[in-house]
């Protein structure tokens, strides 16, 4: 309870990460009421009113069909995070369970991280182009896909982490009085790279959101019937000399929530690295 008290401390005093947090709260909470400030109708083909310029009316304008892009932008953020978020959740999720098998079993890690390299070998953008090009363009799809990509990683982050609590005298006190290896992994071992994996969950949830922007702006993404930020970039590729606002809205909050999240993971990682905190 102290050391979560202490951590809430420098957390606050820390303006980086104040500032990352609130740039994500602010996007999360405009892209969940979404619904409520603009409406489903924000979305509606009007070709009456396409490619307007930001105005009162429309405060970021309008695209190539007539669509407010301040609905694009809010609506597709809900999708963006949305992908983000269950990507980051499952791949951490197998990744803690992998790799603290891979890193207290010897025999295990040689299987393991020999399909680690392989896939590691390839890269991510291409084994997901693959994986979505095969199951055809959906929002499962490009989870699945980023997913799959981003579990390596992660994974040799929190073997390399049990390698090293593993050897610690308190891990071997309680293997020489017989705890159970499934009590002394989850007693012992997991808290000890909780703060690695928290670092880590803030740059896969930064890979995830950016790896759906890429899919969706080349056409293996989301399906037609939603909008992200990436299927927003694709559709206005074609009209950017004579409309900037309908790249430089959603490209703004895309560069946003990537700058807020690698923000974030730098200020928990200087907090929760002993040595970096020192310094």
């Amino acid at each position: 309870m102290a050391e979560h008290l202490a951590f809430g401390q420098r957390l606050g005093r820390h303006r980086t990460a104040l500032a990352a947090l609130a740039v994500l709260a602010g996007l999360v909470v405009l892209s969940l009421g979404a619904g409520w400030l603009v409406g489903a109708k924000s979305l509606e083909i009007d070709p009456l009113n396409r490619l307007m310029p930001p105005s009162a009316e429309h405060w970021f304008g309008t695209d190539h069909l007539g669509r407010d892009m301040l609905g694009l932008v809010l609506f597709g953020g809900r999708t963006s995070l949305r992908v983000g978020v269950v990507v980051s959740v499952l791949a951490m999720a197998i990744a803690t369970v992998l790799g603290l098998l891979s890193g207290f079993f010897r025999q295990l890690d040689v299987v393991l991280m020999r399909v680690v390299d392989g896939l590691m070998s390839f890269p991510g953008i291409v084994l997901a182009t693959a994986a979505a090009g095969y199951l055809g363009p959906s929002i499962n799809t490009v989870t699945l896909a980023l997913t799959l990509v981003l579990i390596s990683p992660a994974l040799r982050v929190v073997r390399g982490q049990v390698l090293v609590v593993r050897e610690l005298p308190m891990v071997e006190a309680a293997r020489a009085v017989g705890v159970p290896t499934p009590r002394l992994l989850r007693r012992y071992i997991l808290p000890a790279v909780l703060s690695p994996l928290l670092v880590q969950a803030s740059f896969v949830f930064s890979a995830a959101v950016l790896g759906e922007a890429g899919l969706s702006f080349i056409g293996l993404g989301i399906g037609a019937r939603d909008v992200s930020w990436g299927s927003a970039l694709a559709e206005a590729r074609n009209y950017i000399q004579e409309a900037w606002w309908i790249v430089a809205f959603p490209g703004l909050a895309l560069v946003l929530t990537i700058l807020a999240l690698n923000l974030l993971g730098d200020a928990l990682r200087d907090l929760l690295d002993p040595k970096l905190r020192q310094r």
